[in-house]
This record gives C-alpha cells, sequence and structure tokens, in this order.
C-alpha cells in the first residue's frame, strides 16, 4: 500500500515508518519542510500539497501523528501551540482527503485518553462518555471534533496511552531516580497507567489500516493497565533498583507545574474495541512489556 504519515519525525511515527517498510509498504512523510525522515521515504510538503495533491494519488491510507508535543510546561502560550497545532493537522488533513481521488481508504487520526477524565475508581472503553475535567481532556475533544470533519472516507481516532520505549517518549524521563537508587511510587501511587509497548503501538496503527471493519475511537493502551504503585515496582524490578522513595505530589506541582497531572492523576482504559477486531497485543503485562525493554 502506499501510506502517508504525518509527525513522521516524531516517536511514534519513526518508528511506524519503519515498521511499515519492513512490511512492505510505499511510505510517504508529509511535513512543512522537505528534509528527509527516513531513507526510503519521499516526503512532500504541505505548501505543495496546497498547490497540487498529485504525488499523493493513489494513495491508500493517511497517518495524521503531528501535533506539538504536551511534555513542556504548560503556560497559556504552550497550551495554545498544543491545541492550534492539532486543530491544524486534522484541518489540513480534511482538506487534502477532499481534494484527492480516488480518496484513500482510510485515515488514521491520532488522539489521546485524556478524552475520559480521570478516576481511581472506574473503567474506561470507546463507548465511556467524555469528560472535559481538564486541559487536555478538552484538547482531546476538540481535536477529535476536528477529526470529524474529515469526510468521505473511513476514519479511525486512536487514543493513545502512555507508549513505553527505553530510548523516547515519556519513560527515559522516568529512570533518572532508580538509577540514583531513590525510585518509588507518585503522589498516592493509586493512580491508573494505561501504558502500551512501542511495538505494539505501531502494529496496532497497521491493524487499524488494514481491517475495514474498524472505524471511530481505538483505545491505543494494552489490555492490562496497572496503578502507580505496581508501575513503580515493575520497573524498580526491571532495573534491579529499590523502589522504596515515594515523590510527594508537591514536588511534582512545584516542578512541572499542570503538567504534573499527566503522572499524578489517570484512567483505566481498555482496548475493547481491538480485542474485539482480533488484534493480539505481543505485551499484555507491565512485566512483559518492562523484560523486553530492558533485555541486553
Amino acid at each position: 500500500m502506499k501510506i502517508a504519515i504525518t509527525g513522521g519525525s516524531g516517536f511514534i511515527g519513526g518508528r511506524l515508518i519503519t515498521y511499515l517498510q519492513e512490511q512492505g509498504h510505499e511510505v510517504w512523510n508529509i511535513s512543512r519542510s522537505a528534509s528527509a525522515v527516513a531513507p526510503g521515504v519521499q516526503t512532500v510538503t504541505w505548501d505543495e500539497l496546497a498547490h497540487s495533491a498529485a504525488a499523493l494519488g493513489g494513495v491508500d491510507a493517511i497517518v495524521n501523528l503531528a501535533g506539538e508535543s504536551i511534555n513542556q510546561r504548560w503556560t497559556a502560550a504552550a497550551k495554545e501551540r498544543i491545541l492550534q497545532s492539532r486543530l491544524q493537522a486534522a484541518a489540513q488533513i480534511a482538506t487534502l482527503v477532499e481534494r484527492l481521488d480516488p480518496k484513500p481508504k482510510v485515515v488514521v487520526n491520532a488522539s489521546g485518553m485524556s478524552i475520559y477524565g480521570t478516576s481511581e475508581t472506574h473503567s474506561f472503553d470507546e463507548s465511556s462518555p467524555h469528560q472535559e475535567t481538564d486541559f487536555l481532556a478538552r484538547v482531546v475533544q476538540a481535536w477529535e471534533e476536528a477529526a470529524d470533519h474529515i469526510q468521505g472516507t473511513r476514519v479511525v481516532k486512536v487514543r493513545v496511552g502512555l507508549v513505553l520505549d527505553r530510548t523516547e517518549g515519556a519513560l527515559p524521563k522516568m529512570l533518572l531516580p532508580y538509577k540514583l537508587g531513590v525510585g518509588g511510587p507518585i503522589g498516592s501511587g493509586r493512580q491508573w497507567m494505561s501504558w502500551i509497548h512501542i511495538t505494539d503501538m505501531v502494529r496496532l496503527i497497521a491493524h487499524c489500516i488494514e481491517d475495514e471493519t474498524i472505524a471511530g475511537p481505538v483505545n491505543a493502551t494494552a489490555p492490562e493497565p496497572v496503578t502507580n504503585r505496581d508501575f513503580s515496582r515493575a520497573l524498580a524490578k526491571a532495573l534491579h533498583r529499590p523502589n522504596a522513595f515515594p515523590l510527594p505530589a508537591f514536588v511534582m506541582k512545584l516542578a512541572f507545574g499542570e503538567l504534573s497531572v499527566l503522572l499524578l492523576e489517570g484512567q483505566r482504559v481498555l482496548p475493547k474495541v481491538l480485542l474485539e477486531h482480533g488484534f493480539r497485543f505481543n505485551y499484555t503485562t507491565i512485566d512483559a512489556a518492562f523484560a523486553d525493554i530492558f533485555k541486553k
């Protein structure tokens, strides 16, 4: 298949490009600049597409992963960039799809599990109501509404969980306290962490492209979420480090401001749609995921 990706230079996008190439697909990168992202991947800029969509003629699928990183202090300016980058990318995809003939068979648009709000007691699947309880929940709600303007093709909204990888994403930032021997749970430790191994993350995107019966929201999380306390225990075990030094919530709030909500609050999110459509996770437990991530 001919597959176009936005956000190809990012964490998930880069791994997805490699995976799709290994599966024999023709991969195109849509970017603001003409810089290459990987060998064998052709890049087309948004300016070029605005002039002519011919470069993506015959494209089978578009994967939209573009958006400002949320891993920064949430100043008013940063919040605006985080929101607008996602709305702009979805709007550009909607315009592109409208102009393409024939149209792609599917658009996979990134989203987030924050749309469910936070809870220590409830579980959420794709049928759960949306809860605009905080900044990220409001961003994801607006993001998905923008994706709903993509017409004329199947649209999948992948609600991404905590993606685990040894060198990229959030996990490397969590390792320092353990390497110093002072790791432990964060805050109460009761908050849920709905995680997914990076390998399963890219595999499920490919699955959503290939399975023509999947449409709408899809939770990109492993089937066994864990509390922060159990996550910390499993991480310490995998690293052969102690897990005896809890990090108080106020320290996180002082250090990260409103961004600290990502680690202090959570939600138990289940991948009901993927399981119903036959997707098999390679890593269903946090112990198995860490064993692979930290293997020698």
